[in-house]
Formats: C-alpha cells, sequence, structure tokens
C-alpha cells in the first residue's frame, strides 16, 4: 500500500512537473513580451557580429529613401503595421515577412536596396505581436497567412490591377508564405521566395526541445498545444507548410543554409518535395540560420535574379 502511495505521489509530482515546462514554454515562446530576439540569435548558432557594420549601413542607405508607414486591420481586430517604401513608376512589388522574434527593418536591409536597385515597390511588414504591430501571441505563420492575404489586397488597391506581386520571407516569415499559398491567391502574386522555413511549428519546437534542450517531446508538447489554441486560438500542427506549398499555383524559390541548427536544413528537402509547381532549390552550404544571404550575397541574389525576377515579369 505504501508503494502504491509512493507510486502515485511521484506520478502527481511529474505530471506537476510536466505541467509547470508546459506553461514556462508557453510563456516564453508564444508570448510576445516574454519572446527574446537575443535568445532566438544565440539559438540560431549565427556569428552576427561580423554583418552587423554591413547590415546597419544598408540600413542607413535604405531609410534614405521616401517611405511611409503603412496599417491595416487584421481579422481579428489587431492594428498591423508596415513601411512602405515607393519606387515611382513602378507596378512591381515585393512583400517581405521577417523572422520570429524580429521585426521587418531588421531582417531587410540588404535585400530591400537589392530589391529597389530591380525596380520593386517595398512593402516591408510587421508581422503580428512583432514590430509596430499589435497582438500578444504569436501566429507561427497560422495567424499570419490570414494578416499576409491582407497585405496582398493593400498592394493591389494601391498599385492597381495590373500589379505583380513578389513575396519573400525568411524563417517564420517564409513559412508564413508558403502557409499563403494554401489559400486561394489573386492572380497578381506571380512567384514566391521562402528562406529557411519550418515546415510547422509543432515540427520546428520538436527539434528545438530534442536537440537544444534534450528533453523530450511528450507530453510536453501536448500540453503547451492545448494552451495555445485556448489562448491564442490555433494549434502548432494546425497548419503544416508541406501540405499547404503542395497547393502552390506560383513559382518558389527555396533557400536554405546547410548549417541552420534552429531549423534543420532537412526540413527544406521536404517542403521542396511537397511543392507541386514550378520549383528551385538553393542550399548555402555553411550558412546558419537566416544567414544565407549575408554569407553568400552574390549566389543569393543571382537566384533571384535568374529564377524569380523573369518569372515575375510573365
Amino acid at each position: 500500500m505504501n508503494l502504491l502511495k509512493v507510486a502515485a505521489g511521484a506520478a502527481v509530482a511529474g505530471a506537476a512537473g510536466e505541467y509547470a515546462l508546459a506553461v514556462y514554454f508557453f510563456n516564453r515562446t508564444m508570448i510576445r513580451s516574454n519572446a527574446k530576439r537575443e535568445r532566438t540569435q544565440k539559438m540560431a548558432g549565427t556569428d552576427w557580429d561580423k554583418y552587423i557594420p554591413h547590415i546597419r549601413e544598408a540600413k542607413e542607405k535604405l531609410m534614405e529613401n521616401s517611405h511611409e508607414d503603412m496599417y491595416i486591420t487584421s481579422e481579428d481586430g489587431l492594428k498591423l503595421h508596415a513601411t512602405w517604401f515607393p519606387c515611382e513608376g513602378s507596378k512591381k512589388v515585393v512583400i517581405c515577412f521577417h523572422g520570429y522574434t524580429s521585426e521587418g527593418l531588421n531582417d531587410y536591409s540588404t535585400l530591400a536596396l537589392f530589391y529597389r536597385n530591380n525596380g520593386y515597390n517595398l512593402l516591408i511588414v510587421d508581422e503580428r505581436a512583432h514590430g509596430q504591430s499589435e497582438g500578444k501571441y504569436i501566429g507561427f505563420g497560422c495567424l499570419d497567412r490570414h494578416d499576409a492575404m491582407l497585405w496582398i489586397r493593400k498592394m493591389i488597391e494601391k498599385l492597381g490591377e495590373d500589379c505583380k506581386i513578389l513575396l519573400h520571407g525568411d524563417s517564420m516569415g517564409a513559412a508564413t508564405v508558403l502557409m499563403t499559398n494554401g489559400l486561394k491567391l489573386p492572380p497578381q502574386v506571380k512567384a514566391a521566395v521562402s528562406d529557411c522555413a519550418f515546415t510547422s511549428a509543432w515540427d520546428v519546437f520538436t527539434s528545438v526541445l530534442n536537440n537544444m534542450y534534450h528533453l523530450p517531446a511528450f507530453p510536453l508538447m501536448q500540453i503547451a498545444n492545448r494552451m495555445i489554441k485556448q489562448k491564442a486560438g490555433y494549434e502548432l500542427d494546425e497548419c503544416d507548410a508541406r501540405k499547404e506549398v503542395a497547393k502552390a499555383e506560383i513559382p518558389i524559390l527555396f533557400i536554405h543554409g546547410s548549417a541552420d541548427s534552429f531549423v534543420p536544413c532537412s526540413m527544406v528537402y521536404e517542403l521542396y518535395e511537397a511543392c507541386r509547381t514550378e520549383k528551385k532549390l538553393l542550399v548555402i552550404e555553411g550558412a546558419g540560420h537566416v544567414e544565407s544571404c549575408y554569407r553568400d550575397e552574390k549566389l543569393y541574389q543571382e537566384a533571384i535574379e535568374s529564377f524569380i525576377f523573369p518569372i515575375v515579369e510573365r
């Protein structure tokens, strides 16, 4: 009898510990005020110090161009922000979506200048619960794809029915772009660039728990997922980019770094394989998470110039 009591007590204590860990996981990763960019950068394993001077210089040059704040209201009532950089006389626009715990103007500096120099208007988005956009809970693409559709419609309204739209995302923003392909895109959307997208929020967090924290995903993920559904209104495996990209009707350029320790490079092969439309795959050797465009800027930009730009011009 005593052994049964001890075992029951241990089970209760274990369950309480697992629940407490799930609460910690939820608060740390899903709530805007607790999700810290510095922590994400450390997990990514990229040495950003060597790129920061170049990024700052590019951002200063970008901000010298005419720009303005732009706002929309999400379907659930959030005020969402983006920065608009017009390119006079152009009907081409690239809509840029940033990564987890970042914001638009942090992730897009050199790339923004690259697109500007090629005659593109720029819409650099702050995804919900990031930057100047409202929101308490981070959407991990599941919620953001509906916001992306609103930004697409905003661009059509602004530039006209004959505009040509390119979607570009990195990390969580790339997952947003791929998941948006599961919706019915307007014909003005011509192509997409996905840089180090994850297959699903469930998959990437499972990978982080297993490989970085050496913790089993079960039952922590199941408990945390119930919290997310209750509080944020979606589940971590609700949107699987593999399933959504299989519905894509526009060409997609998939990019990933071979040394990505945050979103495993194996995920890009799964996404590429699932895609049934015109596609191209570029893996930058030795690049970490979101590092590809800096580690080999020439190869990165050449892939866009040779594959994406001709498609947009069709």
